[in-house]
């Protein structure tokens, strides 16, 4: 799948009756500052211009996000790289890191990634760099003061030089707060007792998927899926069958404990914002529309709950 295609498959508006996931709407601090800086941390995946540049050197989309957000970990087997994403099957993430590397070595890879997202954040925000600035100042302060134990992913990240580019800090800065908590929700998951294929199915529910939309991108053949509803089902987690399956009362309830264990994971990171993390997260959020609004981010709110 060429970036193209990823865009053509991703970019469809919000369905008719379907609202910002509940979730997300009764969301704490926590929650609320990952969902404003998602459009702006991914920008590396979604931008066209981004994606284009890495195409020039044979990457599809796959394989650019894998090694692009992977590139930090380093020359690793393609095993930790799975492990560390968790919820993609393993081999389809393995082969399209094995893929990936070969195109073009990961130092100018992430060079590459680094120079094209900040120009095409630049374009998107069209804004008062001041204001860009300031705000990378103050996510960088709170990620640096972080501990990055048990969190592989955010710690690799925080070891690349910092970037000089203003809306280039402010993108690696918002990449470093999503990936601390994507380290703690997948820690929060596994302690829980799920496994990665139940991880995909109660989230995609939980903010309002239909089974299997959004569940079924991560490469899982058909009989782990199948099987991980049946376990789902017998543990009184979801009913139905179908387009029809949605979380009991119990599920929700368990979905919800995983998030608020994942809550839990960033408050370090809040206390470093301190007073700056309403004025930050607002800001954010603003600059994450421009994002929408300039087709480098899908619009569909459920897209933006679920990561």
């Amino acid at each position: 799948m060429d970036h193209q295609e990823a865009v053509a498959a991703f970019f469809t508006e919000t369905p008719e009756g379907v609202t910002v996931p509940e979730p997300v709407a009764a969301a704490g601090a926590a929650r609320a500052l990952r969902d404003a800086l998602e459009p702006v941390a991914m920008h590396a995946v979604w931008s066209t211009r981004v994606g284009n540049a890495l195409a020039a050197h044979g990457h599809d989309f796959f394989t650019a996000y894998v090694t692009g957000r992977g590139a930090a970990l380093g020359d690793v087997p393609g095993a930790l790289v799975a492990s560390t994403f968790a919820v993609f099957e393993p081999g389809f993430l393995a082969g399209a890191w094995d893929a990936g590397r070969k195109l073009l070595p990961l130092d100018e890879l992430q060079e590459l990634r680094d120079t094209e997202t900040a120009a095409g954040l630049r374009e998107a925000l069209h804004g008062d760099e001041t204001d860009v600035a300031e705000t990378a100042a103050v996510l960088e302060r709170a990620v640096d003061a972080v501990d990055g134990t048990g969190r592989p992913l955010f710690a690799a990240l925080r070891s690349r030089p910092r970037l000089s580019d203003p809306f280039g800090r402010l993108w690696r800065a918002a990449d470093l707060v999503r990936e601390h908590r994507g380290d703690g929700h997948i820690a929060a998951s596994v302690a829980a007792g799920l496994d990665p294929v139940r991880m995909g199915i109660l989230s995609e529910l939980w903010v309002g998927y239909p089974l299997g939309e959004y569940s079924g991108t991560r490469a899982w053949p058909q009989e782990a899926s199948d099987a991980a509803v049946r376990r789902l089902t017998d543990d009184g987690l979801i009913t139905g069958s179908g387009a029809d399956t949605a979380l009991t009362a119990a599920g929700r309830r368990f979905r919800d404990d995983v998030e608020a264990r994942s809550d839990d994971t960033q408050t370090g990171l809040l206390e470093a914002l301190g007073d700056d993390l309403g004025p930050v997260t607002e800001r954010l959020a603003a600059w994450s529309a421009r994002c929408v609004e300039a087709g480098a981010f899908p619009p569909d709110v459920r897209k933006r709950a679920a990561g």
